[in-house]
């Protein structure tokens, strides 16, 4: 029997969901490819190159004949920490434009959903490498996600919102994604789901989610240098803001970022979710 392949993006927050593969009871049972970009295990997936891969949301409503793992996700109830619009001090009403990192299509849409939606105005966007100080020199805003991001929604604060201080000394604040989605829904939001398109699947991905989580200790120390966030700290991101299992106000918030996209003409269609027999 062919070893099973799977994919997953570097970040600290798929940690979890990947680490049993990597050192614990799973090792060895599957072929494991980790890349910093999730839009690159889309990828792979798309050309049909894994059998399983964690990938933006959004590829649910993309790629053809996908199933979704049930009950596993990197979500969050209310902040994410990790999805974050930074401004040149500005609030987002007065965002003209937007420098997008798409290296997450799910967040990318989502941003243009903020505005769309709730802001009630369309920006400029621009496609940008994710470098917040070249984002920023063409744009008023810009996207950052991933452990790039958790630097800059980490304290401190400046007049209740998040901020920090650029090279020259001039402010940045910073607009938490999921924050965002649930101030305007009440709702909580998934960004990434184990996906495959085939029609079974015999990896327990559950039970490797809930090893890794047992293992928070060890993963917070491994990236803590790489974040440049303390162990405390990277351990209270990846235990209060991820949530690594679907409750019921993530799996409508989910069909309702996907209802409004299709509205809003960010995706063509909407497609029923499946998820797969476990």
């Amino acid at each position: 029997m062919q070893t099973p392949r799977i994919s997953a993006s570097s970040y600290s927050n798929t940690a979890p969901l990947v680490w049993s593969f990597l050192f614990g009871k799973n090792h060895g049972k599957v072929e494991i490819i980790l890349d910093n970009a999730p839009s690159r295990s889309a990828e792979l997936l798309t050309q049909d190159r894994v059998d399983v891969a964690l990938v933006p949301v959004i590829c649910a409503q993309t790629i053809g004949d996908v199933w979704l793992i049930p009950d596993v996700c990197v979500g969050a109830r209310e902040e994410v920490r990790s999805v974050c619009l930074v401004t040149k001090g500005i609030d987002l009403c007065d965002v003209k434009s937007v420098a997008l990192d798409v290296s997450s299509k799910t967040s990318a849409v989502l941003t243009k959903i903020i505005f769309r939606e709730f802001l009630g105005h369309e920006p400029y966007w621009i496609e940008a490498e994710p470098n917040v100080d070249k984002m920023l020199s063409q744009a008023d805003a810009a996207l950052i996600i991933g452990d790039p991001a958790l630097g800059l929604s980490s304290p401190p604060y400046e007049g209740g919102v998040a901020a920090f201080r650029g090279r020259g000394g001039s402010l940045f604040r910073v607009f938490d994604l999921a924050e965002l989605w649930h101030q305007h829904t009440g709702l909580g939001f998934v960004f990434a789901m184990w996906m495959t398109r085939r029609e079974s699947c015999e990896i327990d991905f559950a039970s490797a989610r809930d090893e890794g989580l047992a293992h928070i200790e060890e993963i917070a120390a491994n990236y803590s240098a790489e974040t440049k966030l303390s162990v405390d700290e990277l351990k209270s991101y990846l235990t209060e803001n991820i949530s690594y299992a679907i409750d019921d106000t993530m799996r409508k918030g989910m069909e309702l970022y996907f209802r409004v996209a299709e509205g809003h003409g960010l995706i063509e269609q909407y497609r029923e979710i499946k998820f797969i027999s476990t």
